[in-house]
């Protein structure tokens, strides 16, 4: 299957490289243009004195289905956390794990003070519900009920187990700290958790969008290529005056970079997240989980030692921890800088003197926001707009890799769809 001009994918985020993977495969043409120096989008992972460093705390979840068909897990030397969290709460650390991967664990997390015995018991409930119901919680369906609102009515848990471990657990990846975002999204996290593991590329998170470059011709992808207008269906311009031919345009960028090529094409808010980077010369815990704030208080919402989980985050005899909060921190506010340093020391003592400041990553637009009662998901996760342009991206269904791996994919099959009828 052929066609007269190259598909023209604006992005080379998880979604426009996702739409490339299936057109490649089905002998489509394409060209890829992207402003950045890198492909990934909001997924790159920079190399700073030996260390890698996401731009922003990410995981992936081995159990999404997008990821599994397309990816090479074996390939990416995935390296999983532990099932299971360290929750921070009154001064101290209390373990909660998994009873069904580690079941010798099951009656210590039953009695760790964080929520009550009811609230395990609850979680395990979820946990059923949630599976057999699986179809269902995977057609990401909305349903105009806020996460916190479903875990206090319908699940019954109580606010205490909601703000010591769901809000900085599931606000942690949603970005939501007031845990808006619509339960049917919750659901899906929850589900994939249960289903899969939490994992780390051995090579950074940018190793998932660059192995899905490697699998394309490298000359169909143009870095450094900004649009910046698009005058007809069919046309590009780039910012330094180059104007392309093709037929269809994909828009696969962010939604605000979207939104500027065609006004049609929604704007909802952004989650931000601010990411704080430190050499370490030993873990603060040498164990591959997730350190949860569940205080309610501070400004940390969680910490993590990447180089515990995936060694090739630290040079060899050094660890990496990942700090990540909700709000602003600039490294030159000299006083908060001080109080994230005060608040770590009474994480974890002393040792945080010997720590080595590396990198702040503030980021505003990290996620799509998915509050409920704001969002109109579309009958698929990619669409033709009134201007004849495919528009594609995590901004219309989840905002997760699944998320921009399908929509990618369905872009594509629009186009496999209109070639057909050409």
């Amino acid at each position: 299957m052929t066609t007269k001009q190259p598909v023209l994918i604006v992005g080379a985020g998880l979604a426009g490289l996702s739409c490339a993977v299936r057109l490649d495969r089905a002998d489509i043409p394409y060209r890829i243009l992207e402003k950045s120096d890198a492909v990934g989008g909001r997924m790159r992972t920079d190399s700073v004195d030996g260390f890698r460093l996401d731009r922003g705390f990410q995981v992936l979840l081995t159990a999404y289905p997008e990821a599994k068909n397309v990816l090479d897990y074996d390939a990416l030397n995935l390296h999983a956390f532990r099932a299971g969290a360290m929750i921070r709460k009154d001064g101290r650390f209390h373990r909660l794990s998994d009873p069904f991967r580690h079941p010798s664990e099951a009656l210590s997390t039953l009695f760790a003070d964080v929520g009550s015995f009811a609230d395990k018991t609850r979680i395990l409930g979820l946990r059923r519900d949630l599976r057999r119901t699986a179809s269902q919680v995977r057609s990401h369906r909305l349903t105009g009920q806020s996460t916190a609102g479903a875990l206090k009515k319908d699940w019954g848990f109580s606010s205490e187990m909601v703000e010591a471990f769901f809000r900085p657990f599931i606000g942690g990846i949603t970005l939501d700290p007031e845990l808006k975002s619509d339960r049917a999204f919750f659901e899906f996290v929850m589900d994939m958790f249960s289903e899969g593991d939490a994992a780390f590329p051995a090579g950074g998170m940018q190793a998932i969008p660059e192995q899905l470059a490697a699998s394309l011709n490298p000359e169909w992808i143009h870095l450094e290529a900004a649009v910046a207008s698009m005058p007809d269906a069919r046309t590009l311009i780039l910012e330094d005056g180059t104007r392309m031919e093709g037929e269809p345009i994909v828009i696969a960028t962010d939604m605000t970079s979207a939104n500027g090529l065609d006004p049609e094409i929604d704007r909802r808010a952004w989650n931000g997240t601010t990411c704080v980077y430190f050499d370490a010369p030993s873990a603060p815990l040498d164990m591959p989980v997730l350190m949860l704030n569940g205080s309610g208080t501070g400004r940390i919402n969680n910490v993590v030692v990447p180089s515990v989980v995936a060694p090739g985050y630290a040079p060899e005899g050094r660890h990496l921890v990942a700090v990540s909060l909700f709000d602003t921190l600039r490294s030159e506010d000299g006083d908060a800088f001080d109080g994230l340093l005060a608040e770590l020391r009474e994480w974890f003592g002393a040792e945080v003197d010997d720590w080595r400041y590396l990198r702040t990553y503030h980021i505003p637009q990290a996620l799509p926001s998915q509050e409920a009662g704001t969002r109109v998901l579309d009958a698929v996760c990619a669409r033709l707009t009134e201007h004849g342009h495919i528009v594609c991206g995590d901004h219309l269904t989840t905002s997760s890799i699944n998320g921009a791996l399908a929509s990618g994919r369905v872009a594509a099959e629009i186009v496999m769809a209109k070639e057909a009828v050409a």
